[in-house]
């Protein structure tokens, strides 16, 4: 696809800007529809600074989208499943700040087929994803590349989405794709957009991480610096997925930037092109950098087209669900069984009368305090759109699991002055977990103890079920467990319980019609309290060791 520009080509040289967002995870609007507070960056300021950058760039001025839009925040929610007839927002938003192209994410995709179907038809710009295979055509699901021509030069603009989203994903999500390795992708479509298309530059739009994540013989995850540094020509590779803020350039010659999430940070590429004598052109220099728009000021036209969306989705958030009697520190999850966590577990036995329930605490520094409880109250305290399976695991599959989530959970403590928690120090001298804490699954319906004082794989004791009955490690269990860890999120189930990635869907016996968050608010409705006990049987051993460890660690993580 080619859109081409009406300006002049008759100059030797011209310069050209690239933006890329990344990760906007639904940060539209510059306050919280949840914490009520104000939040950095966001569309709102990205707005201010476009305004200002497209006085001086003009049509010199490419932006993108590099996925992961679809989700993250209640106005998402809102436009993806509950107010269905109007266009939808994340539409709604590219098309008013001038888009020219945006690649998809794994999170776009965990809407299902007819939100995303619906989005991709509303929204004005191209649709990029060449390894997203449509199987019946054989052809990319959307349109692989795009071609601009700005000031006589020509642009390619490759998109593409980390193959590893059906290790998170289950099949009716992304029925009738497929998602092809990276690398050799970007090899096939680099060769084409250089010879057949004969563009003067070759972006990457690549929603996946530098690296990581996860790896099987057949495809990465984040496969972004394998692609930067053994495929040639790529001038700029935007890329995104891990969150994580990135600026380098390969010795191959690309441009890496990634902003990193929630549009706090635009990917800029400056590159200074000049014309040879066959008419084509050639990258002479060229500069990125991560621009803060933290402290751009609000753009109030934005505000003003959006307000009734705002009045929209505010309404819906503020809809009571019922009261809560106690206040609930989501922290209190990483040190034992825990109020809320603990209703997960609850609702989760309760509504698929499971043996077993798995739930990990999906977010940090969250406290509810008493009072009404509304609709955007529980979405701070469950984060995301996950649906609920029940599995059919063995004692011994049960108690693997568990053993891989507390090993990235837990320090292994050789005296009572070591972390219990295991931690990295930022630069910057902050202690953050070191892995990801939405992989912390504790378990209820069993009682067991972890051993910190253990080395891996042999701190979990499972000591019997929580009625008494005993516990077997040859017996199979129903577990109940939301939809990313039951399709293999987090390698849990994969690397920890050893279950073949093909054989998972073979173990569900149950999945549920709606969200975990729906039934938290459909109970909620009908018990008009939420008094959470706790159901969960389990703590830290050797308690000598493990209370003041849990005393020191929650001081240095949160400071309280």
């Amino acid at each position: 696809m080619t859109l081409c520009s009406t300006a002049s080509a008759k100059k030797a040289t011209v310069s050209i800007r690239l933006v890329e967002t990344t990760d906007v995870h639904g940060a539209f609007f510059p306050f919280d529809f949840t914490e009520r507070r104000d939040m950095a960056g966001t569309m709102a300021r990205a707005s201010s600074w476009l305004k200002r950058q497209r006085q001086t760039w003009g049509d010199r001025l490419v932006l993108l989208d590099n996925g992961d839009i679809l989700q993250g925040q209640p106005t998402s929610y809102y436009y993806n499943y509950v107010n269905t007839g109007d266009q939808n927002i994340a539409a709604e938003v590219i098309n008013y700040l001038g888009y020219d192209a945006q690649a998809w994410g794994n999170h776009d995709i965990e809407t299902g087929h007819a939100v995303y179907d619906k989005w991709a038809h509303e929204v004005n710009c191209p649709q990029l994803g060449a390894n997203v295979i449509d199987l019946k055509s054989g052809k990319p699901y959307v349109e692989p590349y795009l071609i601009l021509e700005r000031q006589g030069v020509r642009i390619a603009v490759l998109g593409m989405l980390t193959p590893t989203v059906p290790h998170w994903l289950h099949e009716s999500l992304w029925s009738g794709m497929r998602f092809d390795e990276m690398v050799t992708a970007a090899r096939q479509w680099v060769k084409l957009l250089r010879e057949k298309e004969e563009a003067d530059v070759v972006v990457g739009l690549f929603h996946s991480g530098w690296e990581g994540g996860i790896s099987t013989d057949d495809l990465d995850e984040n496969a972004t610096r394998k692609i930067a540094e053994q495929v040639d020509g790529f001038d700029v590779i935007f890329f995104g997925h891990d969150h994580q803020e990135h600026h380098s350039t390969t010795r191959r010659g690309a441009l890496c930037l990634n902003p990193a999430n929630n549009a706090r940070k635009l990917a800029v590429a400056t590159l200074d092109l000049q014309r040879r004598g066959d008419g084509t052109w050639r990258v002479r220099r060229k500069h990125g950098e991560l621009v803060d728009i933290t402290k751009e000021p609000v753009d109030s036209d934005y505000m003003d087209h959006f307000q009734p969306h705002i009045d929209q989705v505010r309404a819906f958030v503020e809809q009571p669900v019922g009261t809560c009697a106690d206040t609930l520190r989501a922290n209190d999850s990483f040190f034992g069984p825990a109020p809320f966590t603990d209703y997960v577990h609850q609702t989760q036995l309760m509504l698929t009368g499971a043996d077993i329930s798995l739930a990990a605490p999906l977010t940090m520094n969250t406290v509810a305090t008493p009072g009404t409880l509304c609709i955007g109250d529980l979405f701070k305290l469950y984060r995301f759109e996950n649906h609920l399976n029940v599995l059919r695991l063995t004692g011994a599959e049960v108690k693997a699991l568990l053993e891989m989530s507390y090993d990235q959970w837990t320090n292994t403590m050789r005296s009572a002055d070591d972390h219990i928690m295991r931690v990295d120090t930022t630069a910057d001298g902050r202690t953050r977990f070191s892995c990801y804490t939405f992989n912390f699954d504790s378990a209820a319906g069993i009682e067991y103890v972890v051993d910190v004082s253990k080395p891996d794989s042999q701190k979990v004791h499972i000591l019997q079920m929580a009625d008494g009955r005993p516990f077997d490690e040859h017996c199979w269990y129903n577990v109940a467990m939301n939809s990313y860890r039951a399709n293999g999120g987090g390698e849990l189930l994969t690397v920890g319980a050893g279950i073949s990635k093909d054989s998972i869907a073979s173990r569900i016996v149950y999945t549920s019609e709606h969200d975990v968050r729906h039934y938290i608010a459909e109970r909620l409705r009908q018990e008009h309290t939420l008094a959470p006990t706790i159901v969960s049987r389990w703590r830290f051993v050797p308690e000598a060791w493990a209370q003041p460890a849990i005393r020191r660690d929650r001081r240095l993580l949160f400071n309280e």
